[in-house]
């Protein structure tokens, strides 16, 4: 979570940001189709309950981006 803020921080020129959020473009294997790092951070968003909040726009603001790492991180350890 915490390498996904400093990914999007980086804007859209970046190689690791386009890999991260962008498309993909070209054809895809048949079947399911694979989850992709963006789908990782809002599922994991999800799960603590800050579900109507973009992430790309939350991490601007580091003291709530640090709390939803927190959160994320005190909610996935059993």
């Amino acid at each position: 979570m915490s390498w996904a803020g400093h990914v999007a921080r980086m804007g859209g020129r970046r190689g690791v940001y386009r890999v991260s959020v962008g498309n993909h473009e070209g054809k895809r294997p048949l079947g399911r189709t694979r989850r992709r790092c963006e789908d990782n951070i809002k599922m994991y968003i999800q799960e603590v309950g800050w579900w109507c909040i973009d992430w790309i726009d939350l991490d601007q603001d580091m003291d709530r981006w640090r709390a939803l790492v927190t959160a994320v991180m005190n909610f996935q350890v059993p």
